[in-house]
């Protein structure tokens, strides 16, 4: 069982193997920490669970690093704006982060890393650039020179010459023009724009840049080398390609990193997901409108991570209506102790083929639908490490004193085979809203 990965450096699937053996080093970047986070980012977050747990699922133990970004021109321009310290400000919204990622069943990363808490790591890579000549000072801050990266393009594969004709020799912010290649700043110094936002270095007085935050910070906990670097596509240019230009040239290292994987874009209602357009969504609006988490998970499981994926209500209701068909179905089923070994080596081939997970998904359809399949029970207990969708678990339902009285009445009719009055029993308790399911403990009830 070989696990094959897409990788966007080289743009083809390649056989999987470790840079030490049996152990594999991640970075996934997460969050800018500004504003509580939407259904996209909660895409990618999902895609780095699955590969995760595909990973585990393989016998690979996995260190997973995440970032916060809580230092950067959109958290210092909105907590200014709101006229709060930017600690106190970002707090905010680590702590949603956190909790709708819980409610996601994504498994806690190995390390979650704040980009302030990291300033050191960030100026002793700058100072390496610096005293190599590859970065220099200018009035505003400390740049990246890209003419001296010779591999600059390499993950993105931009023309380099042709962006450059209608580029600025330097660019400040750490967002700009994905259609346009420029020297980026690694170190900021302080202007009043920052407030107190600053810290006092060897660099001088100031703040860093954005792209340095995640080579610092992933080189500390994984080391000068590492397996695997994710996040969306539209990192891919240039929050990444900058990435390695900086990590390359200070650690002497290539490759710095040996597989990138990025997810496809999410639309909703095939356009950009915008507030302006009203098609903006976070996690709590979803649960609002009917749906839990977990209905959210199966939708993003039915696309493969890297294709871009339209989202409606409509599909989300279509997911919803879908997993509760599935839950309802193994419900049903008896834990004969076994392991279907077909139809979990067809699961395995699909996961290990590039996190094909609707393919995964598909075969565990197939399964619960063969009728003579026997080993369902264990078979969909190992799945669901994958899918992470609490597949065999039972929801407690609230159930009024009535209703208790009926299901307990039945049971007795049932062990005494008396199979009219059982019926008469369950008919009343369906009338008072609830589904029946008899089971070897008896008899249970969830609400329609």
């Amino acid at each position: 069982m070989t696990l094959k990965l897409y990788n966007t450096l080289t743009k083809k699937k390649e056989d999987f193997v470790p840079i030490k053996k049996g152990e594999v080093g991640i970075y996934g970047c997460g969050p800018t920490i500004y504003d509580f986070i939407h259904i996209g980012n909660i895409r990618a977050y999902v895609f780095y669970d699955l590969l995760r747990r595909v990973l585990d699922y393989n016998k690979l133990k996995t260190k997973f690093i995440i970032n916060l970004t809580d230092v950067d021109d959109k958290t210092i321009r909105d907590s200014q704006k709101e006229e709060t310290p930017l600690g106190e400000f970002t707090k905010t919204f680590e702590e949603g982060f956190l909790f709708d990622i819980k409610k996601m069943n994504i498994k806690d990363p190995s390390v979650i890393c704040k980009a302030t808490e990291h300033i050191e790591e960030m100026v002793n890579l700058i100072k390496i650039l610096l005293k190599k000549g590859i970065a220099y000072k200018a009035e505003d801050g400390i740049y990246f020179s890209i003419d001296k990266f010779k591999d600059y393009g390499k993950l993105s594969k931009i023309d380099l010459s042709q962006l450059r004709k209608n580029a600025s020799k330097r660019v400040i912010n750490d967002e700009y023009d994905k259609d346009s290649a420029n020297d980026f700043a690694l170190w900021k110094f302080w202007d009043e724009k920052d407030g107190d936002v600053f810290w006092e270095t060897e660099l001088g007085k100031g703040r860093p840049g954005w792209h340095i935050e995640c080579s610092a910070m992933s080189s500390k906990y994984l080391g000068n080398q590492f397996d695997i670097h994710m996040g969306g596509e539209d990192l891919i240019f240039p929050h990444h390609e900058n990435e390695i230009a900086q990590s390359e040239a200070a650690l002497d290292v290539n490759p710095w990193v040996k597989v990138w994987m990025h997810n496809g874009w999410l639309l909703v209602d095939n356009k950009k997901m915008s507030k302006s357009k009203g098609n903006f969504y976070r996690l709590k609006d979803i649960v609002e409108k009917g749906f839990s988490p977990i209905d959210l998970r199966y939708f993003y499981l039915t696309k493969n991570y890297r294709q871009s994926f339209n989202f409606t209500l409509k599909n989300l209701d279509a997911s919803k209506t879908a997993l509760k068909r599935l839950k309802n179905k193994i419900q049903e089923f008896k834990d004969d102790k076994k392991i279907n070994k077909e139809y979990l080596s067809e699961f395995e081939d699909a996961i290990n083929d590039d996190l094909n997970i609707p393919t995964a998904l598909q075969v565990l359809w197939k399964l619960v639908r063969d009728e003579k399949a026997e080993g369902k029970i264990k078979t969909i207990k190992k799945m669901d490490k994958i899918f992470g969708l609490d597949l065999l678990k039972i929801e407690k339902v609230e159930i009024n004193k009535d209703v208790q009285d009926l299901i307990d009445k039945r049971d007795v009719a049932r062990k005494e085979k008396d199979w009219a009055k059982s019926d008469e029993l369950r008919d009343k308790i369906i009338e008072l809203g609830y589904e029946v399911a008899d089971t070897p403990e008896g008899t249970t009830v969830k609400k329609k």
